[in-house]
């Protein structure tokens, strides 16, 4: 590998990081457009391994919205992300592939005081991303979650 495909490589790889934690920001901030602008234009999102639906990006935004209004604080966290750059003999392809965790905690607006409260809701799960190389940059051409565990900090277990 040339020291030329090796940075390609390399900027190929921050940028693909990039994506996935605009994707994060976008879902915990609520920042629809942001999201879709993510995908590329047949983008989809697959949520149904995590309880919820399947359907193009604008589609998943809508559904989020509705969604996620009963819990406006959210910081979702995507961890241990493991990226396969597609290999072209020695250089980047035009597509890869990322498997990631995720730790969700999500919860009800904080108090007068400012003071947050502990989460009502955290689960935790991975995601498969395919993106894709597009003319503006890396975009997002399919996801899937599937959730691995959930609770609910403080209800009563038995």
């Amino acid at each position: 590998m040339t020291q030329r495909v090796a940075l390609a490589t390399v900027m190929d790889r921050l940028s693909i990081d990039a994506v996935i934690t605009d994707y994060a920001v976008a879902v915990d901030d609520g920042t629809w457009d942001d999201y879709i602008a993510l995908f590329t234009e047949d983008g989809r999102a697959d949520y149904r391994g995590a309880g919820g639906i399947e359907g193009t990006a604008p589609e998943i935004a809508q559904w989020l919205a509705r969604t996620l209004r009963a819990s406006p604080v959210r910081q979702h966290l995507i961890v241990n992300r493991r990226l396969d750059l597609q290999d072209l003999g020695g250089y980047p392809g035009d597509q890869a592939r990322v498997r990631a965790d995720y730790l969700n905690p999500m919860g009800p607006e904080a108090e007068a005081g400012g003071h947050g409260t502990a989460p009502a809701f955290v689960s935790g799960g991975r995601y498969a991303f395919d993106l894709l190389r597009t003319e503006p940059g890396w975009r997002i051409r399919a996801v899937e979650a599937r959730e691995m565990w959930r609770c609910a900090p403080g209800a009563a277990t038995g």
